[in-house]
């Protein structure tokens, strides 16, 4: 630890870490961005009550949900949104994995892993895959699996087609945007367990619904959601 410590040191002096959010010098205990903007990010503490919040209710009555938590708020275009808009559009999926490792580390106390079978993230389709050349939401499984130690699985469902960014659309819209694009790859090993979906930003729930709703032709199949933002309606 002491040599990883002393190279870290020697990184940070030859070329410094800037923020993401805003801007500083991150400090060399930090990972992704500085402390004081770590300290001050909206984080919703749903993982506090996963079973009745309001992100967990979105899905009530849709699939069979159990818990659901989000790290933080997401409000568009604020400074906190630039860890997301890096790791999902800026080359950086080591900050999804180190937030995925911070988020497990913060949680993880609260018994929200607590009978999780897999951690599944939400797959992108190949040529968004090949545009990216990474997966963020798989990154950040990775770095959740990392604390838990709940294995990733990536070969339950895939998405086979994008139509286009869901970014802007409304609520029908998204709707739309994802009927028909996911598959079934592995129901076997997804029937009678208890999967968690990693995603990314969770607005409406359509992408997780439509994606959960495939998954349960597998049979006896629950479910619970992290994502790392939550838009709060």
């Amino acid at each position: 630890m002491a040599r990883i410590s002393f190279l870290r040191r020697v990184l940070d002096l030859l070329a410094p870490r800037k923020c993401p959010v805003c801007g500083g010098r991150v400090d060399i205990q930090s990972e992704v961005m500085c402390a004081g903007c770590n300290f001050t990010l909206p984080r919703t503490f749903y993982h506090n009550n996963p079973y009745e919040n309001r992100m967990a209710k979105m899905f009530w009555g849709i699939i069979p949900i159990e818990k659901a938590t989000a790290f933080m708020f997401y409000h568009r275009k604020t400074p906190p949104c630039n860890v997301i808009y890096d790791f999902k559009y800026h080359q950086r999926p080591d900050f999804a994995y180190n937030m995925g490792i911070q988020i497990a580390s913060e949680i993880i106390d609260s018994g929200f892993f607590d009978g999780i079978d897999y951690l599944v993230p939400m797959p992108l389709a190949r040529k968004r895959f090949k545009e990216r050349g990474y997966n963020q939401c798989e990154k950040m499984a990775k770095g959740i699996s990392e604390v838990t130690g709940i294995p990733v699985a990536t070969d339950i469902i895939i998405r086979t087609k994008f139509e286009k960014s869901q970014t802007k659309l409304d609520r029908w819209g998204r709707m739309e945007n994802t009927d028909g694009v996911w598959q079934l790859a592995n129901g076997q090993k997804a029937s009678g367990k208890h999967l968690l979906l990693i995603d990314d930003v969770v607005t409406t729930g359509a992408t997780t619904k439509s994606c959960a709703l495939e998954i349960c032709k597998a049979g006896n199949v629950k479910f619970s959601i992290l994502s790392y933002g939550y838009v709060k309606k």
